[in-house]
């Protein structure tokens, strides 16, 4: 088997690369910065030119000095990983059957996003749940995609939630919306998908004191009150006067 299939690369809370063999997996050490950026922009940028990779990893210095210093990451990479970045056609990217935590992670997004797609094994992965991409890694290409992928997570554990409450599962629904709010504290949109989740299940309780506790934190921390979406919610589910809102600070 072709050594690049038995790879795989995970981005999602700081990069580690991966190798199986006979079952055996053992992470690969020893790999420089260079080598580690190289291996995340094709990750996350498909199929570059060699003058793209080389003018985003390396944009501050002479266009040969950048062309060099991507010829050094490329030859790093194929002396300790032989076979897992595929050079052809002037263009670089990873070889087939590479595995990349953030492809397994859109690819479930995209379902779980999916409203005619069925919640069957639709629960969040591993992937789905993980910290951020490349946390302590401040260029602009991973900036844009962290927060992109920050973004889709947590639409997708919102419709995922909601999907799980509509098909009765409730447990499952509950551990979905409250991976979007621990996420995101001050997301209102989770926390309304948490209510939801609640009222489908007929805990009218639960959802009150959810409900509760982000209008609290919200003017706590952001000195304003919920928006008239969740309000709307909360009023549809008949659940009578609630206490009235603690005063917004000043």
């Amino acid at each position: 088997m072709d050594a690049s299939a038995e790879s795989r690369v995970g981005l999602l809370d700081g990069f580690a690369l991966e190798r199986s063999r006979g079952g055996v997996h053992t992470v690969v050490e020893g790999l420089p910065r260079c080598a580690q950026r190289l291996i995340a922009h094709l990750s996350l940028c498909g199929r570059p030119t060699r003058a793209a990779v080389a003018g985003e990893l390396w944009p501050d210095v002479p266009e040969d000095h950048a062309h060099g210093s991507l010829r050094s990451a490329l030859w790093r990479v194929q002396k300790i990983v032989p076979g897992l970045v595929d050079v052809s056609g002037g263009a670089l990217g990873l070889a087939t059957g590479v595995r990349v935590d953030v492809w397994e992670f859109r690819e479930w997004a995209q379902r779980t996003l999916d409203p005619t797609a069925d919640v069957d094994g639709a629960m969040a992965p591993e992937s789905a749940l993980a910290g951020e991409l490349l946390p302590g890694w401040y260029d602009d290409w991973v900036l844009l995609e962290r927060e992109r992928l920050r973004q889709l997570r947590l639409h997708a554990l919102e419709m995922l939630a909601d999907k799980l409450a509509g098909a009765g599962r409730h447990s499952e629904a509950v551990q979905a919306a409250c991976a979007a709010v621990r996420a995101e504290p001050l997301r209102e949109s989770a926390h309304r998908a948490l209510v939801r989740v609640h009222l489908a299940e007929g805990n009218v309780a639960e959802a009150v004191r959810a409900y509760r506790g982000f209008r609290d934190l919200l003017g706590y921390e952001l000195g304003v009150a919920p928006t008239e979406h969740m309000e709307a919610l909360m009023s549809r589910a008949h659940l009578g006067v609630l206490e009235p809102r603690p005063p917004v600070p000043s």
